[in-house]
């Protein structure tokens, strides 16, 4: 099968490749770009261990051809942390609160929840729940996932508050 030419944003770094068009996603980050953080779980995608963050919605890589990702905008754990290497909140609170065991379904439980708190950055226990179903952790029972969510949604709300506001 003949090569095609891919440019994508790849966590704030624009990068160029040839790529057979129906190279899965997750296969160009792992393979061609190094980028382990997102994992291959079941190939089905069912479990969201692959789960990245595409032109601003949540995708599991597994099911996105590279050609569909041709001129996106994709950010994966690995593009969470800042530049100086200082953690995300939310990857400061998956460690704070134990939200990972064997740490296989974090990088995508951490990426969904990323793109969750964009969309509500004050949600429910009951909206985390829903808004993480489609990741499957098979360690923790999800508490700590949970708390986790919530501490970061917390912290991220401080954050944002101008000097004298008060946070909501």
């Amino acid at each position: 099968m003949s090569k095609m030419h891919v440019k994508m944003t790849v966590n704030g770094r624009a990068v160029e490749a040839l790529a057979e068009p129906r190279t899965l996603l997750i296969h160009f980050l792992r393979e061609e770009l190094a980028l382990t953080g997102p994992h291959i779980g079941c190939d089905t995608s069912h479990c969201g261990a692959c789960t990245v963050d595409l032109d601003g919605k949540s995708v599991k890589s597994c099911t996105v051809f590279v050609a569909q990702a041709n001129g996106a905008e994709v950010t994966t754990i690995e593009g969470l942390a800042a530049a100086d290497g200082s953690l995300h909140p939310l990857q400061e609170a998956f460690r704070e609160h134990h939200g990972l065991q064997c740490g296989f379904c974090t990088p995508g439980m951490i990426t969904r929840a990323y793109r969750l708190l964009q969309e509500n950055p004050n949600p429910s226990e009951a909206e985390i729940r829903f808004g993480i179903s489609g990741n499957l952790c098979r360690c923790t029972g999800y508490q700590n996932i949970v708390k986790a969510i919530q501490a970061a949604a917390q912290q991220m709300a401080v954050a944002t508050t101008a000097p004298g506001e008060a946070a909501e």
